[in-house]
């Protein structure tokens, strides 16, 4: 085969190689967002539901000073209304406390107690490091069936899409009080996010720690390292 040739079919198989992949992430950003999208409720919805076992609020970074980033703090405000709001009496703070100096749910947890919230209300998930893993903690180690999930909603579909993988009953409600800088790029990475956690979830590999249970219907001040 001529070099001129041998260049044109691999031009031609990397061009359907990119045609796949491209329409796959199209195919499978609809399922994600299609299947999941009437499990996002409104705030004034909530009424409705019964049996929750607790509100879930995915960390998301901390400022260079230790307090919340903008999208957290109405992350945990989405949360502590909705637990003054009487949806349930449990909240998971779930995060990153991967090092000793950046402990995120334990400044998740101070900023619910300072808001009014008893300590031992609020559990911490030190090692949700992922959506899947703070997901899959929330079902294994805190055994919690029936849950409402608090986060943005772009970020809503994947984490009930994960949810309903791992079996349990979730519902969404936005944390989106303000609009965030930078948004367009976290949503253009929420597109391939969704991709990576929809293959994870085919395959449900433990996440990085498990440990001992600690059932959320108990006292949150087990989870406590401080």
């Amino acid at each position: 085969m001529k070099k001129k040739n041998i260049i044109k079919l691999i031009i031609v198989i990397l061009a359907i190689i990119v045609v796949v992949g491209t329409i796959s992430l199209i195919i499978v950003n609809a399922h994600v967002v299609n299947s999941t999208k009437n499990q996002i409720i409104s705030p004034d919805a909530t009424g409705a539901l019964k049996d929750i076992d607790c509100i879930v609020v995915l960390g998301c970074g901390l400022r260079s000073d230790g307090t919340p980033s903008d999208m957290l703090r109405d992350r945990l405000d989405r949360g502590i209304e909705l637990y003054n709001a009487g949806v349930a009496d449990k909240i998971i703070m779930t995060g990153d406390h991967g090092k000793v100096d950046y402990n995120e749910v334990g400044t998740m947890k101070n900023y619910a107690i300072e808001k009014g919230i008893p300590d031992e209300n609020i559990f911490m998930d030190h090692a949700g490091f992922s959506t899947y893993e703070s997901i899959y903690r929330t079902a294994a180690i805190f055994e919690a069936k029936n849950i409402v999930i608090v986060t943005q909603k772009y970020h809503l579909h994947r984490a009930l899409h994960i949810a309903n993988a791992l079996g349990l009953k979730s519902y969404g409600i936005d944390a989106d009080y303000h609009t965030y800088r930078g948004q367009a790029i976290r949503d253009a990475r929420e597109v391939l996010a969704r991709c990576k956690d929809y293959i994870v979830t085919i395959f449900k590999p433990k996440p990085t720690y498990l440990g001992e249970k600690i059932p959320v219907s108990g006292d949150g001040n087990l989870t406590n390292d401080y």
